[in-house]
């Protein structure tokens, strides 16, 4: 059974009286363990796509299947609950509280979910240390650099140790260098941790590290494409 299954999903948006359709028959199956990218031009709806995928909006019709549980018609607190237990989330814009430090920012998601405090914090430690950053535990966002920032937000999409991690444009504040270190980290964390790997972005560069590219158009799967995996 695939981790993710999308049959017939469609997603409608209501602007005064207007029905503005954002999906339409979406059907997608994505495999544990797989590493791929959603791709589209702005307004392609590849956006809603992944807030329907990550159980931030429901769809107004169709089915969405998360590891075998029909999650299409969950309410908010449902969603949030199933959010918490199996999906993690990186953001372009690190979204850190800027003043609390690096471990306090992973354990935030701990938080939400009643994880005592001396295990939030062996937990949070623990993810900054896989990605690189255990020395910079008590750092506040401000003192850290932008690639630093977003590794502190990979530790916190990591802490509740998800089967998905769902990221949204995750290089698109940072240079090219920094861009490359922060998908190294990804493809290792996809190989070694077998966490299944979900981004959106509009940089090619980026889709073509990717295993698989679906593509996305006036809210319509256009593509779906298998890479090699360019090497990092």
């Amino acid at each position: 059974m695939a981790l993710i299954q999308m049959e017939n999903l469609g997603k409608v948006y209501q602007a005064g009286t207007v029905d503005v359709p954002a999906l339409e028959e979406i059907d997608l199956s994505i495999e544990s363990g797989e590493f791929l990218a959603i791709m589209g031009p702005s307004g392609s709806g590849k956006s809603t796509l992944m807030n329907i995928l990550g159980c931030l909006d429901a769809p107004t019709s169709g089915k969405y299947f998360l590891d075998g549980e029909d999650v299409s018609e969950l309410g908010r607190e449902q969603r949030a609950d199933v959010r918490n237990r199996k999906i993690g989330f990186v953001f372009q814009g690190f979204n850190l509280l800027p003043r609390i430090n690096a471990v306090h920012n992973v354990e935030l998601p701990l938080i939400y979910g009643h994880v005592n405090a001396s295990q939030r914090h062996e937990q949070a430690r623990d993810a900054l240390k896989l990605v690189g950053l255990a020395d910079r535990a008590d750092y506040l966002p401000t003192q850290l650099s932008g690639g630093q920032q977003q590794r502190v937000a990979i530790a916190r999409a990591l802490v509740n140790s998800p089967e998905i991690i769902l990221a949204d444009e995750p290089t698109g504040n940072l240079d090219s260098r920094t861009s490359k270190e922060i998908m190294m980290i990804f493809r290792n964390l996809n190989r070694e941790r077998k966490i299944t790997f979900v981004l959106v972005t509009h940089d090619h560069e980026t889709g073509d590290l990717m295993d698989r590219k679906i593509l996305i158009r006036d809210g319509k799967v256009e593509g779906d494409e298998r890479n090699c995996g360019e090497e990092l």
